[in-house]
């Protein structure tokens, strides 16, 4: 995302460096302090207990889904939970052979290793993270030409837990190698609210009770947006009351922050009001929405599409995105003879 986009939006799931100080804070440390997907931390607390037993490090484990939905936090969790160290690094860092090694020769037994953004790990050093994670070795050739040689390094247990906005872009072989693969899905807002009224209690902030469900119900379904709005909100708290956050303490900071009742913010209306108004309600491409509101399509697929198409506001088609009729009614606007002949 452009870094002037990324400053603007309240209710994008990437991480802002405000974000990550404050993820560290407010991530719940264990199973028990952990909201939602239940389905998936209900199967991990199974494989973290047979992994204890057995006395062997955890499996592999892949984390999918939309930026901000607790990839990092649960593989903090899992760390916590093995009373093991986590040594934390990401795709895009490890541009070469030797960093994989670097990191890979300092592990000690049992440790867990996050690499974030997998997918845009370079293609020839996912390659050499093959015999790593299946046999727990790594081959390094050293010297050139007729003096060159290899050296195997055995390394220790790990774990290598990969997390990823993008599976489509993981390799097969990649994806193969990991024995649990979890896609994270949105949270409903009474667990959001849960979360929010955790958040507060830690921050020392107090928050009435339709003030949190009227936040989780405009966070998009997403934990990090949710602490963020929080964030905010307790700043209207403090200037414009007596630092509690009310009902309509939470309303008026989230009118001004653009936040509207769906959870879209400005950004959301852009590209809306571009696939209806600029291109008749679509099909139209995803290039062609970036470029016309001056975005970069990866920040438009990953950050603000995948909850435009959960709420039901635009639909994918071989030939591009299209509005839906809830789009329509959602902004206020009549579709023309064409469009609604399309709906």
């Amino acid at each position: 995302m452009s870094k002037s986009r990324a400053k603007e939006s309240q209710v994008g799931g990437e991480a802002t460096q405000d974000d990550r100080h404050m993820d560290k804070t407010l991530r719940p440390a264990t199973f028990d302090e952990y909201v939602g997907q239940t389905k998936i931390t209900e199967n991990l607390k199974v494989f973290v207990e047979a992994a204890r037993r057995r006395e062997e490090p955890l499996d592999h484990v892949l984390f999918c889904g939309p930026p901000g939905l607790g990839k990092t936090t649960l593989a903090h969790l899992l760390s916590n939970e093995m009373n093991v160290d986590i040594v934390s690094s990401s795709g895009p860092a490890i541009e070469r052979k030797g960093d994989l090694a670097g990191i890979l020769t300092n592990l000690k037994d049992g440790d867990v290793l996050f690499i974030d953004e997998i997918h845009r790990m370079p293609s020839a050093v996912e390659e050499n993270l093959y015999p790593a994670m299946e046999d727990f070795y790594f081959d390094y050739v050293v010297g050139e030409g007729p003096a060159a040689r290899n050296l195997r390094l055995q390394l220790p247990r790990f774990t290598l837990i990969g997390a990823t906005t993008r599976t489509a872009l993981l390799s097969s072989p990649m994806r193969d190698r990991f024995g649990v693969i979890c896609r994270l899905e949105f949270y409903p807002a009474h667990e959001l609210s849960s979360i929010i009224t955790r958040s507060a209690g830690i921050l020392k902030v107090e928050l009435d009770t339709d003030a949190a469900d009227e936040i989780a119900r405009r966070s998009r379904g997403t934990p990090r947006v949710a602490n963020r709005l929080l964030r905010r909100i307790r700043d209207f708290a403090q200037v414009l009351g007596d630092g509690r956050i009310s009902l309509e303490i939470a309303r008026e900071a989230l009118d001004r922050l653009e936040v509207d009742n769906l959870g879209l913010d400005r950004m959301d209306y852009l590209i809306l009001s571009t696939i209806i108004e600029k291109f008749e309600g679509g099909p139209v491409g995803l290039d062609t929405i970036a470029a016309s509101i001056s975005e970069d399509s990866v920040s438009v697929e990953d950050v603000y599409e995948p909850f435009l198409l959960q709420e039901g506001l635009i639909q994918r088609t071989p030939r591009g995105r299209k509005a839906t009729k809830k789009a329509y009614e959602h902004l206020g606007l009549e579709p023309s003879g064409r469009q609604k002949s399309l709906l």
